[in-house]
């Protein structure tokens, strides 16, 4: 590091669980976000603001007015255009020594996989099944771990798959394709400090996996009720039977 970043990066250098060498391998890292919306915009700034040396951005997606309210990297002026395109520049707005990519179109199997191999952390922030499931298939083949959020209407959940370790889950261990409709805010409704507080535990688990600190949270789901302001913890077991990570 350079003495800028000592500066920079001088108030989580100062926590013992980071430190230098914690800080060493955020600014050696490479985080793929796949989704730009309400769950990877804060989970974006919050990581390209930590150091986080290499961003992946992967979103279709063009900016769109209902998109404002929950969606922070975007401005009124940012209408229309491609949502990886702009919060590429945001996130460099905010520490231009980062490195940045984006993919604004959407990946096929093979691409996903070529990614997500070359990550050192996956964050799914997409809001569909279909997405989830190739999400963590890639994960699961890669050996990469996987950080998953989901947020609808006043709800949210978050948890690690993290496969390097043995005894650990896959999301296909716990949600069955056969079974999920998809859900969209569009149809249900979001209130975006919900989404906002989910994405930004994203990054704090992907700065825990980074650096090696504390407990994550690979085999824990967490969830979260906005009206009550309660969180509550369901361990999660891995399926012997599980079709992508299973014995089977």
């Amino acid at each position: 590091m350079n003495d800028e970043q000592l500066l920079r990066y001088s108030r989580q250098i100062l926590l013992p669980q980071v430190d230098i060498a914690g800080q060493e391998r955020l600014l050696s890292s490479r985080i793929l976000i796949l989704g730009l919306g309400g769950l990877g915009c804060p989970a974006a700034y919050y990581l390209a603001a930590a150091g986080v040396g290499t961003l992946v951005l992967a979103d279709p997606d063009t900016v769109d007015l209902t998109n404002l309210p929950r969606q922070l990297l975007y401005t009124s002026a940012d209408l229309g255009v491609a949502k990886a395109a702009v919060a590429a520049a945001r996130l460099l707005s905010i520490d231009d020594s980062i490195a940045v990519e984006t993919l604004p179109t959407k990946l096929t199997d093979t691409e996903l996989l070529a990614q997500v191999k070359k990550s050192t952390v996956v964050l799914d922030c997409t809001d569909n099944f279909q997405s989830r499931f190739a999400i963590n298939a890639a994960c699961v083949q890669a050996g990469v771990p996987l950080v998953s959020g989901a947020a609808i209407r006043l709800n949210g959940q978050l948890t690690v798959y993290d496969r390097r370790q043995n005894d650990a889950p896959c999301y296909r261990c716990l949600y069955d394709e056969q079974s999920n409709e998809n859900l969209s805010c569009a149809e249900s409704g979001i209130l975006g400090p919900v989404v906002g507080t989910i994405g930004t535990m994203q990054a704090l688990e992907a700065i825990k996996l980074i650096t090696g600190f504390g407990n994550t949270l690979n085999g824990r789901l967490m969830i979260f009720d906005a009206v009550a302001t309660e969180w509550q913890t369901m361990q999660i077991r891995p399926d012997p039977l599980c079709p992508v990570c299973g014995d089977a």
